[in-house]
Order: C-alpha cells, then structure tokens, then sequence
C-alpha cells in the first residue's frame, strides 16, 4: 500500500459535522500549565470553544470531564520521572474507558495521549 490519505470510519454516534466543528476547535489549543510542588498541578486547555481548567494532586482522585464533557472521577499518577498517566472513571451511564497521558521529552516537547476504548488520539506540544 503506498502512503496518502485513508479514510478512517467515523466513530460510532458522531456525524461527519460535529466531526468537522471538532476538529476545527481543537486545531491550535493554548495550554497552560503550573507545578505548585512536586506533586500538584494546575492545567488549563483553550480553544476557540471551551476552556478546560483542572487543578489536581497526583496519587490523589478528582473529579473532571472526559474530552467529550462527561463528568468522571481521575487519578493521576507518576509512571516515569517524566510521564504521568490518569485513568478515568464515569460518574454515571456507559461510555469508553478513558484516560490520558502527559510526557515532557528530553527535548522539551509535551507528548499528551488521549485513549477512549481502544481509539488513540496524540498531540504534540512545543513551547512558543
């Protein structure tokens, strides 16, 4: 097969529109992030859309959103002197498993991979 573009199946219960408007706003998001100590962090995520804020200590759960809006439990924890990984618990109803992952790399990048079921999405970050 030689390279180009392949089309991807949409996900299940999302039309080609909210598809579209998606990723139109998440194109170029503005992150902040603040570490008070060793172990609490500030992150603040805008878009053209939403902005996201949590605030979280690792090894202790919180509530936040999924990337979809739904409200859930986390808990964040070290896997690496560099990595923190949190997995997701839905407050109420069905939905994927989810979680995320935040990598700072040697070369200064900021790795963040968003998991739902077996669906992975990765973004690279690099200071302005």
């Amino acid at each position: 097969m030689a390279g180009g573009d392949r089309a991807i199946p949409p996900p299940a219960g999302v039309n080609m529109m909210m598809r579209k408007i998606a990723v139109a706003a998440a194109s170029k998001p503005a992150v902040e992030i603040k570490q008070e100590n060793d172990d609490t962090f500030y992150i603040k995520t805008s878009t053209t859309v939403r902005t996201t804020e949590i605030n979280f200590k690792i090894g202790e759960e919180f509530e936040e959103q999924t990337v979809d809006g739904r409200p859930c439990k986390s808990l964040v924890k070290w896997e690496s002197e560099n990595k923190m990984v949190c997995e997701q618990r839905l407050l109420k109803g069905e939905g994927p498993k989810t979680s995320w992952s935040r990598e700072l790399t040697n070369d200064g990048e900021l790795i963040l991979t968003m998991t739902a079921d077996d669906v992975v999405c990765t973004r690279v970050y690099v200071r302005e």
